[in-house]
């Protein structure tokens, strides 16, 4: 017997089970929710605010080499790359920017330490060393 008589049967099986489990949708209209009204309140709009981060571009040649970002408390930079002859950016050997700098923290190593006035006020308090 054929491999193709065996399946026919079979076929027309899972057919006939399918059109016989298939519904004709109904006439009624569907169940619908209702839906409850929401309160009309006025929206305000406040008046536009300033952005909260400052850029500072540096241009050599007018192109950009160096950007700072102050956000908040945070400072990055961003510095482009040397440019590599005659590449352009998107090449392999192009250009492209470095990844952000933090700025963690500054120190000015060029200040002065202030000595506080209080120096004859402070050895009058303090014993004097032993005698031998």
């Amino acid at each position: 017997m054929k491999r193709s008589a065996i399946l026919w049967p079979a076929l027309l099986l899972s057919l006939s089970a399918h059109v016989a489990l298939a519904q004709t949708p109904s006439a009624a209209p569907p169940k619908l929710d209702r839906i409850d009204d929401v309160d009309d309140t006025p929206i305000t709009i406040g008046a536009k605010q300033a952005p909260a981060h400052e850029i500072t571009q540096k241009r050599e040649g007018g192109v950009i080499t160096e950007e700072t970002v102050k956000s908040g408390p945070s400072t990055y930079t961003v510095r482009a790359a040397p440019v590599n002859g005659n590449t352009m950016p998107g090449d392999t050997f192009g250009h492209a920017n470095h990844g952000a700098q933090w700025t963690v923290m500054q120190f000015d190593l060029g200040k002065k330490k202030t000595v506080p006035k209080d120096d004859d006020a402070s050895a009058e308090d303090t014993a004097p060393p032993p005698v031998k």
